[in-house]
Order: C-alpha cells, then structure tokens, then sequence
C-alpha cells in the first residue's frame, strides 16, 4: 500500500510568485456571475427562467420535468419523472435496468443528502468471475453476458428519493413516461444513429432485435413511431406498485430468467435485498465556495475537490482560460488524483477509503509543491501501481431547480451505451453491464486501457467503482451551480472545468459548457483534448513535456445557476437533442 507522503509547507515555483486576495477575487467573480449573465462580452447565452428548470440530454424529458415542476411538484418530483421518461426516450443510457447516484439539496432545512442506487455484484459473484481457466481476463463475460449484469438499482433508488424528499405518487410522476412508451415517440437522429451503429452487438439479442428494430431487421429512421408496449407494461407496474413490481413478481422472474439464459448467476434473492444506501455528501471549499459531491462508491466527488483543493494553490484566473499555463497545471494536478483514484477508491462499505486525506487542504499543498510551472512530470514518477480503466462514457446527467430554490443533480447509466444490450424478454428492460466497472483483473490491461486495483475487486453484493459525480456548488449557503456530465473517467475532469470556468475565468454557465475540454488521467501519459483546443496552446503544451493528443469530444454536461436574477440553464451541445427548458 502507497503511503501519502509527509505533509511539508508548499514551496511555489518562482515563475508563480505572484500572490493574490482570494476574498476579493470570490467577490468580484460573484458579482460578475450575478450581473453580466447577458453581457456583450457573452460568446454563448444561456436559457432564462424564473421559477424552475430542467437541462436533460434529451428534449421531451426536460419537458415532462418542467411539467411536474408547473403542476406544483418540487425538484425531487421532477427528476424521477425525467429519470423514468429518460428511460423510453434515451434508451441508450436512460434506464430502469441500470443504476446511479442522485444529489438532493432540501432548501427548506439547508441539508444535502447523496441517494446511492449503484447496482450491486449478485451474491454469487466472486474475485475470479471473469477470468478463464488460465486466469486470462475474459472481456465478453463482464460486457455482453449474463455475468456482466448488476443488481439493478434506478427503480428502488426513485423510489427513496420521491418517498423521502417528493411530493407527488409514483403513479403522477411515472404517468407521463409510459404514455410515451404505450403511445411511442418520434425517432430522433440521435436513437436512430446510435441504433444503427450499435446493432451488431444489440440484435445478438432476440429479445432485443424485436424491440429495437423492425420484423424484417431494418432499422429505424428519423421521425418514424417508435412504440415500447413491453416497457409500458413494466412502469405500469411500478406506478401501482412501487419497487416491489420490479424487484418482485413477474418483472423480477423474467429479469432473473434473461440473466440467468444468458449464463449469469444473478437470483430472485439478490433483485429483492437490494438496498439503496444514503450517505453524507463529500464537501470542500474553493476561493470561497462549497462543492459539494458525491461520496464513495463514486470517486469524483473526492478527486474534484482533491485537485480544486490543489489548483487554488496557484493564481488561474491570472494565467487565463485554457492557456497553456492554467491546462498544464490542470493536467499536472489530474495526474495525482487519478493516482490516487486507482489505489484507494472502492465501496466504502467493503473497503476503507482515506476521504478526509484525500481532501485535505494540506495534501493538496504537498502536491501543488511537486508541480512545476516550466516541465511535465511523467506519470511514471509519480507513483507506481495499479492503473484505471478508460470508462465507457455512456452516461446521462440531469439537473433540476424548483421555485422553493430545491435541486437535483442526477447522473446515472446502464454502462456501455445500451448496457449489456441485453433485454429481459417480456419486459421491455435493457439490462446494464456494470459489472465490467468492477477491476476484472487487478493491474492487468482490459480493452479500455487500464484497470484499478484490489479496493475495487468482484465482491458479491458490492458495488463497482464509478466516476459519476453529481454536483452542486454552493454560495452563501445555497445551490449556485448545479452540474454534472456523462464521460467514463471523463466525468471527474468534465465537472472540474465546468467549476474553474465559472469560478475562476467568470463564464457564464452557456460559455462554461461550450468551452473546449481537455482530459489526463495519469495512465496512459497523455493530454486528451477537444479539436476546438488553439493549435498554438497545444504546441506551448508540447514544449513543457506533454504527450497531446485530439480526440473525440468529451462528456454531455446539464446545468443549472441559481442567482437573485433567475435560474440560467445550459445544456451540452456536444449531443444532439438535449435541452435545457424552464418557466
């Protein structure tokens, strides 16, 4: 086990003496955020409403959202009923079969609690689940087999939220969901490309091809009705019944059934002991603002506030906004928090995980003395051992605000895009592949690259590692920035940025989205960045040490800013047919 290093006063770079009044520039960020959201200075606006809001990646689920938010339900009330109609319309990652992390701030009584509804290892599941009779990782058997299927989590986890912090039925809240699974919905270029492009491992699946695609094996095209009787019939179910019409019953039989055909070993026993489990928030301060995240199994929150708690060590707004100076020392500070992230990151309710070090504000001055402002360190020095997995970034995030100044930060996933591609037949459920989140093989490379280490081996009952970091921002006390991100591994340094945006650089929430992104998780040693990044920033990076490389874009982010103003909404234009809608 790495031990963290004697904690010794940080000895800045000489190239970074300029010193700053943290106080003065918190107040002159803040009143810039409250005052010029509609500036000239302004590259990108961001969506206006008054008394509550909705940013979801996908349009007619922000709109059932705002909806339940007119009809007088609060935040809680409006995210299940978005979580459940993301289900039919973003069947990708959307989900019933999947599970996730939920943040709700109660205004009320000032207090935020973090719901985990992370899906659990069946009870049968063990170290060597994965591993053939060589000890070879076998990937097909965590991503497309009975074996890779998790104890769902998504319908007990609405279930807690909207009983504990809700207002309104299950049966309201659901209704909008299945009229447009029973009734259908207008295929959107974004299911219909995902559809095509995935079909391969999808129709492996009988009980999938026939959903998914038409009798004849065509696929479908934009604008075509695309109806869901099997899954209207499941959330019918959970309308009259709660949990208990999915984790008991027939739903339950026929999921047991699919996994247990497709070679898995999950049980009816395992579908009705899952438990949803609320824990306390991770919490931190940056130039004067709370963040607040979510704990383990989840290792964002902890790493956010970890590298936040570094880079206030240094002057960023005075280096500039993606400037090759403020990108390094980002890259530079993600390198020892993902290296962190893959030794002491796991289930906090199987292995002990050093939160409060983690955190502290005298480990991060013994990393920001390490970073220096002229040369790249190579990942290669600063600590050896097991290595992370690029995750896969099919994920989706929700945020809601209600007029009593509630939220909801929400993100949650099936894993893979479309999970498993596993529907249990008769049921209309995708079913996830989150066992794959789980370190298959401690140390040894899987197909994305890299994997973590033993706080995050196969355990039955024990939930897998996740970097879904739901997040709030909080000023005087109250949700100012409410944020989160689909993106694997991505997710951590995605909500890093959409914070030092705001917080350091004064964008507002619609340019703090667009900005472009970049990414470093330790292993592999590379700068991944967005080809919107300036050639020129990227040579200046290049001449410091580091490896860049462009690539794909990064994350989904949907966010809400609360001030005196109003709320002022952004959602990603990275993905097509996401919304951020309000009233």
């Amino acid at each position: 086990m790495t031990r963290f290093p004697k904690l010794t006063p940080l000895l800045l770079s000489s190239a970074l003496t300029l010193t700053l009044c943290y106080p003065a520039v918190h107040i002159a960020n803040s009143q810039a955020n409250d005052i010029s959201i509609f500036s000239e200075m302004a590259t990108a606006q961001p969506i206006y409403a008054k008394h509550g809001m909705v940013s979801s990646q996908e349009a007619l689920a922000s709109q059932i959202g705002v909806d339940i938010l007119k009809q007088g339900g609060n935040a809680v009330d409006a995210a299940v009923a978005v979580a459940y109609a993301l289900a039919v319309t973003l069947p990708r990652a959307g989900n019933i079969g999947g599970g996730g992390f939920m943040l709700v701030h109660i205004a009320e009584q000032n207090k935020t609690i973090a719901i985990d509804y992370r899906e659990t290892a069946p009870a049968k599941a063990h170290k060597d689940i994965f591993l053939d009779k060589q000890g070879n990782a076998v990937d097909k058997l965590s991503r497309e087999h009975g074996l890779a299927v998790g104890v769902p989590g998504t319908v007990m986890g609405m279930e807690v939220a909207l009983t504990q912090y809700g207002t309104m039925t299950m049966a309201q809240v659901i209704k909008p969901a299945i009229k447009l699974a029973k009734e259908g919905i207008l295929v959107t270029s974004d299911l219909s490309n995902s559809l095509a492009g995935l079909k391969t491992r999808i129709t492996q699946w009988p009980s999938s091809a026939e959903i998914f695609y038409h009798a004849d094996g065509s696929n479908y095209q934009v604008n075509e009705l695309f109806k869901q009787p099997e899954l209207a019939q499941s959330l019918s179910l959970i309308a009259q019944k709660g949990s208990k019409g999915f984790y008991q019953g027939k739903t339950a039989e026929k999921i047991v059934s699919a996994v247990k055909n497709a070679g898995g070993v999950m049980s009816l026993t395992d579908l009705a002991n899952y438990k949803v489990v609320e824990r306390e928030p991770v919490r931190g301060n940056y130039r004067g603002y709370e963040v607040v995240s979510m704990p383990p199994p989840s290792s964002g929150g902890i790493h956010i506030i970890e590298m936040l708690n570094v880079l206030e060590q240094f002057p960023i707004d005075k280096l500039g906004h993606n400037t090759a100076d403020t990108l390094h020392l980002m890259a530079e500070t993600m390198k020892y928090a993902y290296a962190d992230r893959s030794e002491y990151l796991g289930d906090p309710d199987f292995v002990t995980v050093p939160v409060k070090q983690l955190t502290s504000k005298e480990y991060a001055k013994e990393i920001a003395s390490k970073i220096s402002i002229n040369k790249t360190t190579p990942s290669s020095e600063i600590k050896p051992g097991k290595l992370a997995p690029y995750e896969s970034d099919q994920t989706t995030h929700f945020s809601v605000i209600d007029k009593w100044g509630n939220a909801v930060a929400n993100t949650y996933t099936l894993n893979f895009s479309y999970g498993s591609g596993l529907v249990a037949k008769g049921t209309g459920i995708l079913l996830n592949n989150e066992m794959d989140d789980f370190s298959v093989k401690p140390g040894i490379p899987n197909g994305y690259g890299l994997i973590g280490g033993e706080a995050n081996a196969v355990q039955g009952n024990k939930r897998p590692l996740s970097s879904m970091s739901p997040t709030m921002v909080m000023k005087d006390g109250k949700p100012f920035i409410v944020t989160g991100s689909p993106g694997g591994s991505r997710i951590i340094t995605i909500t890093l940025q959409m914070i030092m945006n705001i917080i350091d650089h004064n964008l507002n929430i619609a340019e703090a989205t667009a900005a472009a992104r970049m990414h470093h998780q330790w292993l592999p040693d590379f700068i991944w960045v967005e080809h919107t990044l300036n050639r020129d920033t990227i040579s200046l990076l290049e001449a410091k040490g580091h490896k860049v490389k462009v690539q794909e874009s990064i994350g989904s982010t949907q966010s809400i800013m609360m001030t005196e103003q109003g709320l002022f909404g952004a959602s990603d234009p990275r993905r097509a047919g996401s919304a951020a809608i309000g009233y």
